[in-house]
């Protein structure tokens, strides 16, 4: 025992690996944040300053263009931006807890067509979700729910992704606490609610956060849904702005970098669960 921290030579980087994984990383930082920056800084420019003066010079129309965004959006974007917030989060937390259910009865029960609905499934990822857009709507067009928030938010509660990843997720659950849970007497929706939900809560992050994302981010199913201006999220609000002549550009961009603002409070304030749900994910248990 000598006491030294010093990792196994094994596991030493050579200085000519830590100044190339420094580079890439440094590179791959910049290719990231310079349009995050860009829209910063353009979001403080009038349509003429964008055209003329530099990418990276801070123009003085910031509180010029905020008052351009509210009023052609009628004072609704805040709106917008409640909407979009409230599908992404029922949806988050409803398709979460659906796709761990599921996940968990397909990686825990043996039943007759469990293979049958693994494929179904599987088949579910490699269809692009565009192509069910139109029966969407004409399922809900019967429904009489076209126009309402149930039109966006249901569709978005079902992911088959979610599924796939609380499947692998739950195969992680050990048999043995499940057993002796049965022993002691407790129901499966008990085991469910009361033991397989507390080990799966770091791998429920990672779905709900990508579910949310998919619903923030979601144009074209809010697009054929929706046509109340009350209703509509903020992704298809500022999709009007855009088609309208003659648009302030500085003002569109404004309504971008704040409609965004709550996806990044909400992976800050994640983001550890994340990582250590996609750990737990890599792990088979």
């Amino acid at each position: 025992m000598t006491g030294t921290t010093d990792p196994p030579p094994s596991l030493r980087v050579g200085r000519t690996t830590q100044i190339l994984t420094w580079t890439v990383a440094l590179i791959a930082l910049a290719y990231f944040m310079f349009p995050v920056m860009w829209l910063i800084i353009s979001s403080t420019k009038s349509n003429a300053d964008l055209l003329r003066t530099h990418p990276l010079a801070i123009g003085d129309n910031l509180i010029q263009n905020y008052h351009s965004l509210q009023a052609w959006t009628g004072s609704l974007f805040w709106r917008w931006v409640g909407n979009s917030i409230l599908y992404s989060t029922v949806a988050g937390v409803v398709g979460t807890l659906v796709s761990v259910s599921a996940g968990y009865g397909l990686a825990k029960f043996r039943f007759p067509g469990r293979g049958v609905v693994q494929l179904v499934v599987l088949s579910g990822l490699l269809l692009p979700i565009v192509l069910l857009t139109v029966p969407l709507y004409l399922v809900f067009l019967r429904l009489g729910m076209v126009d309402t928030i149930w039109a966006v938010i249901i569709p978005s509660c079902v992911s088959p992704f979610g599924v796939f990843l609380g499947r692998i997720y739950a195969e992680g659950v050990p048999d043995e606490l499940l057993e002796a849970a049965r022993i002691d007497g407790a129901g499966e929706l008990r085991i469910f609610g009361g033991v397989v939900l507390r080990q799966l809560a770091p791998a429920m992050v990672t779905i709900f956060l990508f579910i949310f994302t998919m619903t923030w981010n979601n144009f074209l199913l809010p697009l054929m849904m929706i046509s109340s201006a009350e209703l509509k999220p903020v992704t298809l609000g500022l999709y009007g702005m855009m088609s309208y002549f003659n648009p302030q550009y500085g003002a569109v961009l404004q309504g971008a970098l704040l409609g965004v603002v709550p996806l990044i409070v909400l992976f800050l304030a994640l983001q550890r669960f994340w990582r250590s749900g996609l750990t737990a994910g890599a792990v088979k248990g």
